[in-house]
């Protein structure tokens, strides 16, 4: 049962690393591209916020799975 709380907290860990990793390609990518054409920055900056949100709801999946393992397959082991 020790070995659902580690799967739950590497799955939280990954999710929020992967998470961070994409949030910085997708920020550089938005100033460089930025930087090359100004008059498309405001287009630019909206499918930058609208991907931000589809690549924070991975995390948030990946949450909502390691709460599963924890409270309903080893609800003895989490206390």
């Amino acid at each position: 049962m020790e070995l659902v709380i580690i799967a739950a907290s590497i799955m939280i860990g990954l999710g929020a690393l992967g998470t961070g990793i994409g949030f910085a390609i997708l920020g550089g990518k938005l100033l460089e591209s930025t930087a090359r054409q100004p008059e498309l920055a405001p287009q630019l900056q909206t499918k930058t916020f609208l991907m931000a949100g589809l690549l924070d709801a991975v995390p948030m999946i990946g949450v909502g799975m390691a709460m599963y393992l924890i409270f309903v397959v080893a609800p003895g082991v989490a206390g």
